[in-house]
C-alpha cells in the first residue's frame, strides 16, 4: 500500500420512472421479452467452477406458473463438504487481500448493475419474484447498488477508526475477517438483500456460503454473474441452492469453521439454526457471529389529529406494495372511531382502483404472491377471519388458476388480541381495530405488547404532544420507526434497517453496525520507549 486511499463518498442511486415515452421503459420490456423465450439451467458455482448435480429444481413465474423460466441444480452432502474445504482454502489468500483491491471488485459490481446490467436483474426479478416495475426497479437495481457502494465506504470508515496514542506509543487496531466461512442464507423477497447477504462479509474480507431462497435463485444467479464480471475470485462467494428438507444445512451449521451466519428470513427457521449452534458451541474454532432479520407484525398507528389523506395512502402502499410480502409491510393499524367512518370509503376506493395481473402490464399494482405454499397460508387466515365472522371491508378473494393471486385485503376486528393482529401473514391483509379515541394511550400501550415482533411501524399525528407520547411509548416496538410516513422503503445509508425482540438481531443493514459484525478487531501496541527498570517511582526511599 503506498498511499493512503479513500473510497468515494457514496450516493443513493437514482431510481427510473419508467413512465411512457422514457427509453428504460422500451429496453426493459424488451429485456423481459427476451428471459420470457428462453429456459436457463442454473448449476452451482463452487471455487468459480460450474458445478451440475442433476437434482433439479423448477424456476416459474408466479403469476403464470405454467410458464417455466428454467431450472436449477441443487446441492447434496458431497458439494456442501465440497464447498466448506474451497471456502477455508480461498479465505487463506482473500483474508490477506488489500482492502482497496477488494472495494475496486465491489464498486466495479455496482457500476456494473447501475449501467448494463440494471435491466437485465430489474426483468429477472420482475419474472422470478413478481416484481411490477417500479417494486424490482427501487429493489434489485437501487438498493442493491447502494449496498455495494455504502457498505464499501462503511468499510472504509470502520478501517479510519483507530485508537488513540499516549506519548511514546503508537496504538493501532486492526480489524481481521473472521477466521473460517459465513453462512449467508437469504429470502426471496429483496432482491437487494439476496445480493447484500453475501457481499457485507465479503467486503470485510470474509469468504461466503450463499443459498438463496429457491423462489429468487433466478436473479440470485444473474447477480451473482455479475460480480464475477467484477472480478470476484472464484471461492470467495460460492453459490449452493439445497432444498432445506434434505438436512443437509445441518452439516454447514455444525462445521467448526463456521464463523458466522447471516440471514434473512422466518422467525422459526432462525430460532433453529441458533438452536443449532448453540448444541455445538464446543466444537466451532471460534464463537459463531449470528446476524438475522426475521419477522414482523408491522403497524401503524393513528392519532384522531391525523392527516386522513396522508393516512389513507400509507395503508394503501405501506400494506399492499408488493403484496404485502415485505418483512416491513404494514398488517395491522388502529384507527380512532373518530377517523374510522371517513377513512374507510378512501381505503376502499383505493383497493378497488388498484390492478391486479403480470408484471408485463405495467399498469398493475398488484401482482402474484411468491408461490403455492404462501397463497395457501395467506388464504387460511382469510379463511379463519371469515370462519370467525370478522368484517371484511374489502377484498377476501383468490384465485391461483393461472397465477397466485390474492386480492388486497382490509378486516376489521374488535379483539385487538386476534391472531390476525399478532401473527405474520407476509401477504396483502391488513386488520383494523378502531379505538375508543379517548383511550389513545391506552392503545399505545397494547400495541407495544400484543405481538412479539418488533421490526417496523409509524405513527401518524399533527398534534405533537401525541407524537412524543407515541415515540415514548413504542420505542422497543419497531426498530424502524417512521412518523407521518408508510413503514417501509428504508433507504441505505439514511434508514438502517432492523427490528428487535422477535424480529431479529437489529444488526441494521445499510449501516456500518452490520459491517462490523463481520470483523474481529486486533489492538496493537507498540512501545517507542520501553522501561529499562522494573522499578516504580513509589518504591524510591524518603
Amino acid at each position: 500500500m503506498l498511499g493512503s486511499f479513500k473510497v468515494p463518498k457514496p450516493v443513493n442511486e437514482p431510481v427510473f420512472s419508467y413512465g411512457p415515452g422514457t427509453p428504460e421503459r422500451e429496453v426493459l420490456k424488451k429485456k423481459i421479452q427476451e428471459l420470457r423465450s428462453k429456459e436457463v439451467e442454473i448449476p452451482l458455482i463452487i471455487g468459480g467452477k460450474r458445478i451440475k448435480t442433476d437434482k433439479l429444481g423448477e424456476i416459474r413465474v408466479p403469476h403464470d406458473h405454467q410458464h417455466l423460466l428454467g431450472r436449477y441444480h441443487q446441492a447434496g452432502e458431497q458439494e456442501i463438504k465440497q464447498v466448506i474445504e474451497t471456502a477455508i482454502e480461498t479465505w487463506k489468500e482473500w483474508s490477506e487481500w488489500s482492502w482497496e483491491d477488494r472495494a475496486a471488485i465491489f464498486l466495479k459490481a455496482a457500476d456494473l448493475l447501475a449501467g448494463p446490467h440494471r435491466m437485465l436483474l430489474n426483468a429477472a426479478t420482475m419474472l422470478g419474484q413478481s416484481k411490477n416495475v417500479f417494486q424490482a426497479e427501487i429493489d434489485s437495481a437501487c438498493e442493491l447498488v447502494d449496498f455495494l457502494r455504502f457498505n464499501t465506504y462503511f468499510m472504509w470508515q470502520i478501517y479510519n477508526e483507530q485508537p488513540f496514542s499516549a506519548r511514546n506509543q503508537w496504538n493501532r487496531m486492526e480489524y481481521r475477517p473472521l477466521e473460517g466461512f459465513i453462512f449467508a442464507v437469504t429470502p426471496f423477497n429483496f432482491t437487494s438483500i439476496t445480493g447484500n447477504l453475501p457481499t457485507a462479509p465479503a467486503i470485510m474480507g470474509n469468504v461466503v456460503l450463499f443459498k438463496p431462497a429457491s423462489t429468487s435463485i433466478y436473479s440470485a444467479y444473474f447477480f451473482m454473474e455479475i460480480l464475477e464480471e467484477a472480478g470476484l475470485p472464484g471461492g470467495v462467494i460460492n453459490f449452493v441452492p439445497f432444498k432445506s428438507r434434505t438436512g443437509v444445512g445441518s452439516i454447514i451449521l455444525k462445521n467448526p469453521h463456521l464463523a458466522g451466519i447471516h440471514f434473512t428470513g422466518s422467525t422459526s427457521t432462525f430460532q433453529s439454526m441458533w438452536r443449532t449452534v448453540g448444541e455445538n458451541i464446543a466444537n466451532y474454532n471460534i464463537y459463531p457471529r449470528i446476524v438475522g432479520e426475521t419477522g414482523g407484525k408491522d403497524f401503524i398507528f393513528a392519532h384522531e389529529s391525523a392527516d386522513i389523506k396522508a393516512l389513507a395512502v400509507a395503508i394503501l402502499r405501506g400494506s399492499f406494495e408488493y403484496s404485502g410480502q415485505k418483512c416491513s409491510a404494514s398488517s395491522r393499524a388502529y384507527i380512532p372511531d373518530t377517523l374510522w367512518e371517513k377513512i374507510k370509503p378512501m381505503l376502499v376506493e383505493g383497493i378497488k382502483s388498484m390492478k391486479m395481473g403480470g408484471v408485463e402490464d405495467f399498469s398493475n399494482f398488484i401482482n402474484a404472491v411468491i408461490d403455492k405454499a404462501s397463497f395457501d397460508n395467506i388464504k387460511r387466515y382469510i379463511d379463519a377471519a371469515k370462519n370467525a365472522g370478522m368484517e371484511f371491508v374489502v377484498g377476501g378473494n383468490s384465485d391461483d388458476a393461472k397465477g397466485y393471486f390474492i386480492e388486497p385485503t382490509i378486516i376489521r376486528t374488535e379483539d385487538p388480541g386476534h391472531l390476525m393482529m399478532c401473527e405474520e401473514i407476509f401477504g396483502p391483509v391488513m386488520t383494523v381495530y378502531v379505538y375508543p379515541a379517548d383511550k389513545y394511550e391506552n392503545t399505545l400501550h397494547l400495541c407495544d405488547q400484543i405481538s412479539p415482533y418488533g421490526l417496523t411501524g409509524s405513527i401518524f399525528a399533527q398534534d405533537r404532544k401525541a407524537i412524543v407520547l407515541a415515540i415514548k411509548i413504542l420505542r422497543n416496538a419497531a426498530g424502524n420507526f417512521y412518523i407521518n410516513d408508510k413503514p417501509t422503503g428504508a433507504v441505505v445509508g439514511q434508514q438502517p434497517f432492523g427490528g428487535a425482540r422477535a424480529s431479529g438481531t437489529n444488526d441494521k443493514a445499510g449501516s456500518w453496525l452490520n459491517l462490523i459484525r463481520w470483523v474481529s478487531a486486533r489492538t496493537i501496541k507498540e512501545n517507542f520507549l520501553p522501561p529499562t527498570d522494573y522499578r516504580y517511582p513509589f518504591m524510591e526511599s524518603e
